[in-house]
């Protein structure tokens, strides 16, 4: 028996498939890119030819991604892994507004079980059955008919062709359409699905195959020592925050009373200051590394960061981490889970970052020698179920969004949630600051609270966090930032520090404020760089 006479005469042609899949996608997926582009090119007489080409562009452009794929057995399982996908991908979009950029898909492989399992509603099922499931399964169950090898390529071919044509073609047909929606409107194209997450998906693929091998470690700051004039122990707590927004914390001007108690310390609350992303994945390893936000947060597996150079200094460093993990910057130094309730004895069942201090003065009554710094990372204000992040005692704004799923609770609801865990922010930063009062005898204390990213609460539609830092509102990255130091900390000027406060910092400040904190001396530290450094006493 010939090989021809094992192929169906009937059926569907692949290509076929792939236009009907592709038009499903459109049809089905977009209705965020439809929005958006609606929004900046109104439907008129006048828009109405050129909006209605962007379905043969991005048509266009999706078969030019999905056709090279589908030949054979590839075809199936790569249509209805597409379709799953993207019905994930239109879910995110229409509910939070996100876009599935290289950083998102970095902060969702970074992004533990337990996060995740907050982001499983109802609705995604809904999407993923409807936009999914069902579709996948028709893709596995329709009949194709096979042409032979040749047969296919050819057919490819000229799918890929037409494709080319289609696209080409109407880009010159809407030649000054075009120009204006690529360049003065570029960001409107992240939200194409699937063509825009496919396209982020190979970045992500490609960033990771070029950050090397993890395990050669670039040495930093080798030559840091703490100079012999300095004979008084230091101990700094930073706490490093989670999706807090500089305009809901009162100390900043907010009309609510979210950080009475910051009010009442004599901290400095740095006004103006910036995040060097919107995720937790890269805002992280940023503000910890040399120039992170000007050479990217990928160095974290390949070079040290700032701990590494303190414990160069013979800082003793450990981080306690109540959020996910510490995205590779804590690689080299002491690490505790405090996700657990094995560590952490507030864990009822969310585990309270509160649980992070205990067992804290033990660890710094056993170092009867050297400097010491202690980071928190905070589970903080992490959405979207807010009101999990507090104490019931903390709910002081009401009434408040108890769904995962933000579309089934008001703005309003939302935004008390949101509060409420500012609220506890604010009591855990005073606990951590009457931990360090009780050693001012014996050290020099300070606090550096930052947070990693803002967060978006409907404004504009938006929602949680994520956006590409090009086009990310302002919401996400304007992030609350304060200090605080003990009496006898006299290397700094807190007068000095207040009059400079409003002054704009970005977390690049951070690798050499901690280093200026220590009175560390190395060729890495830049005084420029450091926000403290003119604060210092003449």
């Amino acid at each position: 028996m010939s090989n021809t006479a094992l192929i169906p005469s009937d059926g569907w042609p692949v290509n076929r498939l792939i236009l009907a899949v592709t038009a499903f996608l459109l049809l089905t997926g977009n209705l965020t890119f439809a929005g958006v582009v609606l929004n900046a090119y109104p439907f008129t007489a006048a828009t109405a030819a050129p909006l209605l080409s962007l379905a043969l562009v991005f048509g266009g452009v999706t078969v030019l991604l999905l056709a090279p794929f589908c030949f054979g057995r590839s075809t199936r399982p790569l249509l209805a892994t597409v379709l799953l996908l993207s019905a994930a991908a239109a879910y995110f979009m229409d509910t939070y507004g996100v876009i599935i950029s290289d950083d998102m898909l970095v902060n969702v492989a970074h992004t533990s079980m337990a996060e995740s399992a907050e982001l499983l509603t109802p609705r995604l099922f809904v999407y993923l059955v409807f936009l999914g499931v069902l579709p996948a399964w028709f893709v596995a169950k329709v009949p194709l008919r096979r042409s032979g090898s040749r047969g296919e390529v050819l057919a490819r071919g000229r799918l890929l062709a037409g494709a080319v044509l289609v696209v080409i073609a109407t880009l010159l047909a809407f030649g000054s359409f075009y120009a204006s929606f690529f360049r003065v409107n570029k960001e409107l194209r992240q939200h194409a699905n699937p063509v825009y997450y496919l396209y982020s998906a190979a970045r992500f693929a490609s960033l990771s195959l070029r950050s090397g091998n993890p395990g050669v470690v670039q040495p930093l700051g080798t030559d840091a020592a703490i100079p012999v004039s300095d004979v008084t122990r230091d101990l700094v707590i930073m706490v490093v925050g989670e999706t807090a927004r500089a305009d809901r914390f009162s100390i900043n001007g907010y009309h609510r009373e979210t950080t009475p108690l910051m009010a009442k310390q004599n901290v400095v609350s740095l006004t103006n200051f910036r995040a060097c992303g919107t995720s937790t994945a890269v805002s992280v390893p940023c503000m910890f590394l040399l120039n992170g936000e000007t050479r990217g947060h990928g160095r974290i597996a390949t070079e040290e960061n700032v701990l590494d150079v303190l414990q160069h200094g013979g800082v003793h460093v450990l981080w306690r981490d109540n959020n996910s993990d510490s995205k590779g910057v804590a690689s080299r130094v002491a690490y505790q889970d405090f996700k657990t309730p094995a560590n952490n004895p507030l864990c009822n069942p969310e585990c309270r970052d509160e649980g992070m201090l205990a067992g804290l003065q033990q660890y710094i009554d056993t170092h009867t020698r050297g400097d010491i710094l202690i980071v928190l990372h905070q589970m903080g204000s992490h959405g979207p179920a807010y009101a999990r992040r507090y104490p019931q005692a903390f709910e002081k704004f009401k009434p408040v969004c108890r769904d995962s799923d933000l579309s089934r609770c008001t703005r309003e609801e939302i935004g008390n949630a949101y509060d409420n865990t500012i609220l506890y922010t604010d009591h855990f930063l005073n606990q951590t600051i009457q931990l360090l009062k009780r050693n001012d005898a014996k050290f020099e204390t300070a606090l550096f609270y930052v947070s990693d990213h803002g967060e978006s609460l409907g404004e504009n539609g938006l929602y949680l966090h994520g956006i590409p830092k090009a086009i990310a509102p302002d919401t996400q990255l304007h992030v609350p930032a304060l200090m605080w130091f003990g009496k006898n900390f006299r290397l700094i000027d807190p007068a000095d520090l207040r009059r400079k406060s409003a002054q704009r910092f970005t977390h690049n400040n951070v690798f050499h404020t901690l280093l200026g904190l220590f009175e560390i001396e190395t060729s890495v530290y830049d005084t420029g760089q450091d926000l403290l450094h003119p604060a210092r006493p003449k």
